[in-house]
């Protein structure tokens, strides 16, 4: 008979299982969430391994699978992954925080059922912590324990808590708590809050503490003295760095070459390289000459800068030190010289690198040869590629775009198209970047066969031709000379079928630039007549052109479109319309405009933001407050223009305010902001829209009452029936008050009757 399995024995109940026996001087402890880890903090199900090969060319690394993140933890997961590693009495404190929250009795009575918490403990549970109110309460509370001091490692880890949950300035005060309860800081202390602003790059507060170091009478090691130089440095405080360094000379300390460094990288930023040359006297007679790794160093800072001269003269304080140079070095400045059009002095150093041997790379081919590219030295640049080539390299797409660029440029566009085969051949997978010199010279030449016998070719190898062309167009109206070039290219693709709406809006945006905007209304309307439906962006050019024409209604028209088609239309056009509005006096429609245009863009223009800050302004009906916030609109650089009379012109009228604005009109007349003509134009709009807003507030009188189907019942014709005329209902204003009023005063006296 197999034997029997034995039955499995329950645990013993101690401290990290749960309830324990109590004794006299251990109080009774229950398991809490904290015992049971099985079912709290159950195993996460395992990754399932994909075994998909990865294929380079078919990796997108936009795609959704590329992009995703691992779902974060929930706060009780964090909580128990970082359990794991802590004492259990470090654990019962932390699932207690985790409990209650906040600090409060609650925790304090959790805490008195402990015999004692030591300073290692108050460290363990400092470290995990991110909730400084908490942190605080419970370090001051260990403080507080009789017979307790904090020690070094629980001073340290309430320093990095703060920090932590960026309480940096109460960090920096933890070296004077320890002075205030007999513990006197020591260097590692002020080491600690050196490295977090070091790290955080806060160089002013990383002084702060320097200084404050200084006032605890302690001396930092070259170490440290090179730690505070190197963050002042990187935070762009250089001149504090200097005076460091002259604490450091002070204090009798010999310079180390990291510390030399340190200062030559700062220098070299600023281009303080006369001061450079001098450190590295001081650093050649005190303690070394700098060796190749450190002239590399600065010659990456000067590059950084864009200081060639300088680099030049690094370059032979090196020589004169009879440092050689490696290949890091000649690539720097090899390619700082030919990006600034330096390229002779570049391939100088070039030779240098044949005649000694060194393995060129590929990336100082690369600048060499678009260096003398830009010089228009195409031959040299074809001698370097045939170089590159015997050497074993193979060019790459960037190399070949420069050289086919080139011979465009110097009208060499067979060879540049052969050097496009080439790409083709050897599946380097050529792009617009390409192509784009050799369809500019056929469009330039007016060789539209080649151009659309390239287009075919382009088409073959799975180019994007119609996006490609999109981009071509765009490169061809950056120069105003070539926009009607662009045109007659545009209307020989048209009728090949090679057109898009994206084409129709880059040409309706280049003739709107020039002042051609018929032509380009021309371009609207035959995209609405052709198959192709326009886009937001078209429509919004249509508008500013429109405006311009002085068609405002067909620019609401395209304003309405846009919408229809639940998108926005741009801050140009927003612009154009709000302007367009106000200049036909349709004010209400223009502040519509502009309200519609900060609720739904993100960013909207000065004036519009100012409009709304004048229309809260009118409220007061005082002239003064509006006069105060166009000043300070002007002084943030933000001209009135009409949105913001016709804002003010609203603004007013709503409250009854007409002198007011007059007023305000009269102070921008005195600072000649507005002209007299312009004057005399808006008080006129003043009063007629102070009128049509009058005769609104009559009709809606009249409804509200009653009045008008009563009067048009008796036959009276005092009312229009569409489109009232505000001077015809100013000039029976009085008439319609006093009937109003009679039958107000006999709706009063019946009531009164009705109550005696």
């Amino acid at each position: 008979m197999p034997p029997q399995p034995q039955p499995h024995k329950p645990h013993k109940f101690y401290f990290f299982y749960g309830h324990r026996k109590p004794s006299q001087n251990r109080p009774t402890v229950h398991g809490g969430l904290f015992s049971n880890r099985k079912t709290l903090n159950p195993k996460p199900p395992p990754l399932e391994n994909s075994n998909t090969h990865f294929n380079l060319q078919n990796w997108d690394p936009d795609s959704p699978k590329s992009l995703a993140i691992a779902p974060s933890k929930t706060p009780c997961e964090r909580f128990f992954a970082i359990a794991k590693n802590l004492s259990p009495i470090a654990r019962y404190i932390c699932d207690s925080f985790r409990k209650h929250r906040n600090w409060g009795p609650p925790v304090v009575a959790d805490l008195n059922k402990l015999r004692r918490v030591t300073p290692v403990l108050v460290a363990e549970v400092l470290k995990i912590q991110t909730d400084p109110v908490i942190c605080s309460k419970f370090f001051h509370w260990a403080g507080k324990q009789k017979g307790y001091h904090h020690n070094f490692a629980s001073y340290n880890a309430f320093a990095y808590c703060l920090n932590r949950s960026n309480q940096f300035r109460a960090a920096d005060q933890v070296p004077e708590l320890m002075n205030m309860q007999g513990k006197p800081p020591s260097e590692k202390q002020f080491e600690i809050l050196i490295r977090m602003h070091i790290d955080a790059k806060r160089g002013l507060r990383l002084y702060y503490v320097y200084e404050k170091m200084k006032k605890f009478g302690i001396k930092p090691r070259v170490f440290l003295y090179n730690r505070i130089m190197d963050g002042l440095v990187k935070t762009g405080h250089l001149d504090l760095a200097l005076s460091v360094y002259e604490d450091f000379k002070e204090d009798g300390l010999v310079e180390e070459s990291v510390t030399y460094m340190i200062l030559v990288k700062g220098l070299c930023k600023a281009g303080r390289i006369d001061e450079v040359l001098e450190l590295l006297d001081r650093m050649r007679s005190n303690l070394c000459k700098p060796d190749v790794f450190a002239y590399t160093a600065m010659l990456k800072v000067l590059v950084a800068e864009g200081n060639l001269d300088d680099c030049l003269k690094v370059w032979k304080e090196m020589r004169k030190d009879k440092v050689q140079p490696d290949v890091m070095a000649y690539a720097t400045l090899v390619a700082a010289l030919c990006k600034g059009n330096r390229v002779e002095e570049g391939f100088k150093l070039f030779k240098e690198m044949k005649e000694k041997k060194y393995l060129i790379d590929r990336a100082i081919y690369g600048s060499l040869i678009n260096g003398f590219v830009a010089n228009e030295r195409v031959g040299s640049a074809c001698d370097l590629l045939k170089d590159l080539i015997d050497s074993g390299y193979r060019a790459d797409l960037a190399i070949y775009n420069s050289l086919i660029e080139g011979m465009c440029n110097v009208k060499q566009v067979d060879k540049a198209y052969m050097l496009f085969q080439v790409t083709v051949h050897e599946s380097l997978e050529p792009n617009f970047m390409t192509v784009k010199p050799l369809l500019v010279y056929y469009a330039e030449m007016k060789r539209m066969d080649d151009f659309c016998s390239l287009l075919g070719k382009m088409q073959k190898l799975g180019f994007s031709v119609i996006d490609d062309l999109s981009k071509f167009f765009s490169v061809m109206i950056e120069k105003e000379e070539r926009i009607k070039l662009a045109l007659e290219v545009f209307e020989h693709l048209k009728g090949k079928g090679y057109c898009s709406v994206s084409i129709f809006r880059i040409l309706m945006e280049a003739l709107h630039r020039t002042g051609e905007v018929k032509k380009a209304l021309s371009l609207f309307d035959d995209i609405k007549n052709s198959n192709f439906k326009p886009d937001s962006f078209t429509y919004s050019n249509a508008i500013i052109c429109f405006v311009e024409v002085g068609d405002v209604q067909e620019a609401c028209a395209c304003y309405n479109k846009i919408i229809e088609m639940s998108q926005l239309p741009s801050i140009a056009a927003y612009r154009s319309l709000a302007k367009g509005l106000c200049k036909i006096e349709e004010i209400d429609a223009a502040i519509m405009l502009v309200r519609d245009c900060l609720a739904n863009v993100t960013n909207g223009p000065m004036e519009f933001k100012y409009t709304l800050t004048i229309l809260h302004a009118c409220k007061s009906g005082n002239a003064e407050k509006v006069i105060d916030v166009l000043n300070e609109m002007m002084q943030e650089g933000c001209t009135p223009d009409e949105v913001i009379y016709s804002a003010l012109i609203s603004g007013m009228c709503k409250h009854g305010a007409i002198e007011e604005a007059r007023k305000v009109f009269s102070n921008m007349r005195e600072h000649k902001l507005l002209t007299e003509a312009n004057m005399i134009v808006y008080d006129e709009i003043l009063i007629e829209h102070m009128k049509k807003k009058t005769a609104d507030l009559v009709l809606s009188g009249l409804k509200f009452f009653g009045l008008e189907s009563k009067l048009r019942a008796k036959g009276s014709t005092l009312l229009p029936i569409k489109n009232p005329n505000p001077d015809f209902l100013l000039a029976n204003l009085e008439q319609y008050l006093l009937s109003a009023l009679m039958k107000a005063t006999a709706a009063e006296s019946r009531l009164m009757e009705y109550a005696g």
